[in-house]
């Protein structure tokens, strides 16, 4: 296992993918709106891995990353 670096570049290489993944589909209406949701959740699991890391206390930390958890 690679302890933190990994997930963390397994957490950025997932946002990287989903957004190259939408560039794929035909550019129907639905697709963009499903598009930008999907976009937006990929970047905010990222973001709640962040905040997990820059934890003020273990709580906090233990906190944040329950909620990554669950965004996953």
């Amino acid at each position: 296992m690679g302890g933190v670096r990994d997930l963390e570049s397994r957490t950025f290489g997932f946002v990287r993918d989903v957004r190259s993944f939408v560039k794929d589909p035909p550019k129907t209406l639905a697709n963009r709106l499903d598009s930008f949701q999907l976009i937006k959740a990929s970047g905010s699991v990222e973001a709640n891995y962040i905040e997990a890391r820059e934890g003020v206390s273990d709580r906090e930390y233990f906190y944040r990353i329950k909620v990554y958890k669950k965004r996953v």
